[in-house]
């Protein structure tokens, strides 16, 4: 079977569904991952709806899995599409969100640890949990299969106890999950964006040695190119900002209102491009 090594073809697979992304940031990915990576590659794309997908980008059906979507959770429950069979691809795959920023070399997620582990992110928001992070990370297709039948079984009752779909991985992958090297991933509202008072001065940063940045939350490129901390902030000067503290022309509690300001970040634009 193929794991992306010896110079077999390295497998990176995403899922698109709903309205949520279009097809610019698949195409966006696909662009990115082949300025970072030694060929052969090949970019799976699972989705409802492949229409304006690059000719490079392999299409291929959401995998058909019957089950109830669990209400007011957070996870991105729909992942468990990608834990069973998908057809046509098999062996060591790389998943990708579609809203993360390739930074650097890839080939090094291909040829860590043994090619049947289950590799995951660290969750920053969760230092103690020591809880996986499913933005960026490597299974052998299939072997996840067991969680499927946990989840359908009683999917809200999964989602009630475990909340995010990254924890359930965590906690129950066969033969359990290991992390990547520290420093590989970054969360951009974590480690990229400067702490209050700083963000209003300082443009984020990519720390060294990050490959991948990943963005988890509301806060997606489009916002960090903008500046702004998510879709529904409005665009402003940092000043601007600050004023709203005061006028009332905020969202949040005062010290979230400070804390959520970021500039405009330049490397987000140069790097999020076909």
């Amino acid at each position: 079977m193929s794991d992306g090594r010896d110079g077999n073809l390295k497998q990176i697979i995403c899922i698109k569904w709903g309205a949520k992304f279009g097809p610019d940031y698949v195409n966006r990915l696909h662009a990115m991952i082949a300025r970072n990576i030694t060929p052969p590659f090949r970019l799976f794309c699972f989705t409802d709806d492949g229409t304006g997908l690059h000719p490079d980008v392999a299409v291929r059906p959401l995998p058909d899995f019957a089950y109830e979507a669990p209400v007011n959770t957070r996870g991105k429950w729909p992942k468990s599409r990608l834990w069973g069979d998908l057809g046509d691809v098999t062996g060591v795959v790389l998943f990708l969100d579609l809203d993360v920023i390739v930074t650097g070399d890839l080939d090094p997620f291909f040829t860590f640890g043994d090619p049947d582990d289950t590799v995951l992110g660290r969750n920053p928001n969760t230092p103690l949990e020591k809880m996986g992070q499913t933005s960026v990370y490597r299974m052998r297709v299939g072997k996840l299969a067991p969680l499927q039948q946990i989840f359908a079984a009683d999917p809200q009752g999964v989602a009630d106890q475990y909340r995010y779909e990254q924890r359930f991985v965590t906690r129950n992958a066969p033969g359990g999950v290991k992390f990547w090297p520290r420093g590989w991933l970054a969360h951009f509202r974590f480690h990229c964006v400067p702490v209050f008072p700083l963000n209003y001065l300082i443009e984020p940063r990519i720390p060294r040695g990050t490959r991948i940045v990943m963005f988890p939350g509301s806060l997606n490129p489009p916002d960090a190119i903008a500046g702004r901390w998510d879709e529904a902030d409005p665009v402003r000067p940092p000043l601007a900002h600050l004023r709203a503290l005061f006028t009332g022309d905020r969202r949040e509690a005062p010290l979230k209102h400070l804390r959520h300001y970021v500039r405009p970040t330049s490397w987000v634009a140069r790097l999020w491009r076909d």
